[in-house]
């Protein structure tokens, strides 16, 4: 990519212990005879949410860090997407699948790497949904970050909280007076 080329800067806006991404649109891949485009990817709003609706999705320091440097090094492409193929277009689910497959094999041990664990990209929801929840981040602002409702949030990831019980009687005393 031509770096002299002004890009626009994602939405990565300062918070006390991180960021917040403002995600507004997605790209979902498809058949090029199904879009009106023609192109394999169309672009959209967020699902379930209103046209132009900013999506802010908390990211932690290190997280921040990482963007940040991506940035400088490779840009963003025109449209503002994070990540492009060389001549930057929209990065295909092939090629995704590919990388994707090569970091987890260098990334995790090989038990891991046998397990279901982020064995696809989108189990990457669960792995940033089950670990706020068992931090004691609030449901309400789990279930928002996630895109997902209260009741599919609970529904879903409800059987993951674990290891909170002692600290939510001490919050229980303390509401009480003891």
């Amino acid at each position: 990519m031509d770096q002299s080329r002004p890009t626009p800067t994602p939405a990565l806006s300062p918070a006390a212990s991180g960021a917040r991404l403002g995600l507004t649109k997605s790209l979902p891949e498809t058949n090029s005879r199904w879009p009106d485009s023609g192109t394999t990817h169309e672009k959209r709003g967020l699902k379930l949410r209103p046209v132009n609706e900013v999506r802010r999705v908390s990211i932690p320091p290190v997280l921040v860090k990482m963007l940040r440097e991506h940035i400088a090094e490779f840009g963003t492409a025109p449209d503002g997407r994070l990540f492009q193929t060389e001549r930057g277009g929209v990065v295909g689910s092939t090629a995704y699948g590919d990388v994707w497959a090569a970091t987890r094999a260098l990334a995790f041990t090989p038990a891991q790497f046998a397990s279901p664990s982020a064995r696809r990209p989108y189990n990457l929801r669960h792995a940033g949904v089950s670990p706020r929840l068992n931090a004691g981040v609030p449901a309400t602002d789990v279930a928002e970050e996630a895109g997902h409702s209260l009741k599919v949030l609970l529904d879903i990831y409800a059987k993951c909280i674990e290891g909170q019980q002692e600290q939510a009687n001490k919050r229980i005393d303390g509401a009480l007076g003891e």
